[in-house]
């Protein structure tokens, strides 16, 4: 056995391993996630032998540089989770199915423009952390239909949890964000991630967004 494939032996029971920790946290149809963000292309590819279907990428210029290598009927659903700039949205519209951190209308303008009819989640800031990424809770409701108007197709909300882990305050976060996607009638919640997932799928996670519970440590960054 090559090392190649020792690896994608590795993956694939780590994907089953997530399969059967979800189920037991009571969490149906919930999607994985494999975050590739720091690995290369070989990642993505080993996602799709073992049955994980769609990949997140962070970084504009890591997702657009893995994703060329790959012929276009060859590749994953590719879910954007990382920050979003406007002015780097025609250069993604090729490569992402979903959008997933749509948090200001400029953003959910350039994605229309680009991409009409685009699949979409408003990411929601509930921790009230500066520098993180997301809308206000009071914000998202308005958002959201903005982005309907624009003729953007909104999935459903996405967040992060709080940047210190801490659990009560967790829960508290992903509370909140589940309550306001059924308040909102949407279908999808993106929320939890290696170290947040149990707590999140028993809120009523539909997406969930792993990447060191897959692949197993990032390797170090030189830069993006």
């Amino acid at each position: 056995m090559n090392s190649d494939d020792l690896e994608c032996r590795e993956v694939e029971a780590r994907f089953q391993e997530l399969q059967a920790r979800i189920v037991a946290l009571g969490g149906s149809n919930v999607t994985i996630i494999g975050v590739t963000k720091g690995f290369g292309v070989d990642a993505v590819r080993t996602a799709l032998r073992v049955g994980c279907a769609a990949i997140g990428e962070n970084y504009a210029q890591e997702l657009i540089a893995k994703l060329s290598s790959i012929p276009p009927h060859e590749r994953p659903q590719v879910h954007f989770i990382g920050q979003l700039q406007s002015n780097k949205v025609a250069s993604l519209v090729p490569f992402v199915t979903v959008w997933q951190s749509v948090d200001r209308e400029s953003i959910a303008q350039a994605i229309a423009k680009r991409s009409p009819g685009a699949r979409v989640l408003i990411q929601v800031n509930a921790t009230g952390e500066a520098g993180k990424g997301g809308c206000a809770l009071q914000d998202t409701s308005n958002l959201v239909t903005q982005a309907q108007k624009l003729g953007l197709e909104v999935l459903g909300l996405m967040t992060v949890g709080p940047t210190d882990g801490d659990p009560d305050r967790t829960e508290s976060a992903f509370r909140a964000v589940a309550q306001l996607r059924l308040d909102l009638g949407l279908e999808e919640l993106s929320m939890g991630m290696s170290d947040d997932l149990d707590i999140a799928v028993p809120l009523g996670a539909t997406m969930v967004r792993v990447g060191r519970s897959l692949f197993g440590e990032r390797p170090p960054q030189i830069g993006i």
